[in-house]
């Protein structure tokens, strides 16, 4: 799942307004309803949260119509500097394989939203790409971005890299142009989970820059870093469980901190200190069960109870300020996607 409330830098949301505007997108367009100011974003180590840069993606992609490799383009776009001090900390490690367990172990300094993982297949490495807890029409520009975000960096770090076997977990457009120009190699699709394969000596590789004064300096800063980026998320966390087990009738805000045994102020204030609040959890909770219930073909007015609305209506205009259209229009346009 993405961690949503974690900040991040404000690089990732300039690349995809970068992109708008090439396409004819305004800036107004790409920054619609996210809080975020062009003033804001150019400041040099400025933060944003994670949910953020994503309503920028959601704002972009949408209103481009999301074409097959518009992902792979905007993946393209982030070259090393972006990465701050993370880079440093990749191209110093001693081999490709130390590169890619930082990588891996500090996720969170980079500008994914996929979930990314490894699985040995006979003498080669699989880093699988899933987009779990990504809204159905979004999935594939974010896999295709961070895929193509990784296979920027390996063109940055080696002066001449080999092409990496990419796998795709969604149908093949009918121009793979953009593919092969990213990849060197075109891209297998339709198989079961999306990935980048390498042979198991590349990761054993000496890395070209690589230092040990450099690493350790590197890694010293991005262990700041990381804390700072994993804010005290507890209580949100402890709220969300509380709420997921009472789906069906959401209790409120003062039965919840009695069940954290804290006062109505103390979780307001707790809340507020981890960047989010009761409402927004309560939101959080009843957007991300309704989209997974309306992709299991649930009755929209079963989910509407399921979710503890007393008014199927009340949770119609619930959906439509979440998504921007009803649920039965949102079903169908994420099918049409799946189709696509």
């Amino acid at each position: 799942m993405v961690e949503w409330d974690v900040p991040r830098s404000g690089s990732g949301a300039l690349v995809m307004i970068d992109l708008a505007r090439e396409r004819g997108l305004t800036v107004e367009n790409a920054l619609r309803d996210t809080g975020l100011t062009m003033s804001r974003l150019s400041d040099r180590g400025s933060e944003i949260s994670t949910r953020q840069e994503f309503a920028v993606v959601g704002n972009v992609v949408e209103a481009l119509g999301d074409p097959p490799g518009l992902g792979v383009e905007a993946g393209s776009r982030f070259q090393l500097p972006l990465y701050g001090t993370f880079a440093f900390a990749l191209i110093s490690s001693a081999t490709v394989r130390a590169a890619v367990d930082t990588l891996l172990r500090s996720i969170i300094l980079t500008f994914a939203f996929s979930s990314v993982a490894r699985a040995a297949r006979d003498g080669r490495t699989a880093f699988t790409f899933t987009a779990n807890g990504i809204p159905s029409h979004l999935r594939r520009f974010v896999v295709e971005r961070d895929v193509a975000g990784l296979r920027r960096l390996q063109r940055e770090v080696f002066a001449d890299p080999p092409p990496l076997p990419v796998e795709f977990a969604f149908p093949a457009p009918d121009d793979a142009g953009v593919y092969d120009d990213a990849f060197g190699v075109r891209p297998l699709f339709g198989v079961a989970e999306s990935a980048v394969v390498a042979d198991d000596a590349l990761l054993d590789l000496p890395m070209p820059q690589a230092n040990e004064q450099v690493l350790a300096l590197a890694l010293e800063q991005c262990s700041v870093l990381l804390e700072r980026r994993r804010p005290l998320r507890e209580t949100g966390r402890l709220v969300r469980d509380i709420l997921v087990r009472n789906l069906g009738s959401v209790p409120d805000a003062r039965l919840v901190a009695r069940e954290l045994h804290v006062s109505d102020r103390t979780l307001r204030h707790r809340l507020a200190a981890e960047g989010t609040s009761f409402r927004a959890l309560v939101e959080e909770v009843r957007e991300r069960f309704a989209e997974e219930f309306l992709a299991g073909g649930m009755a929209v007015a079963e989910i509407a109870e399921r979710l503890g609305y007393r008014e199927l209506s009340s949770f119609s205009q619930a959906f439509r300020r979440w998504k921007g259209v009803g649920p039965r229009e949102y079903r169908r346009l994420s099918a049409t996607a799946r189709v696509r």
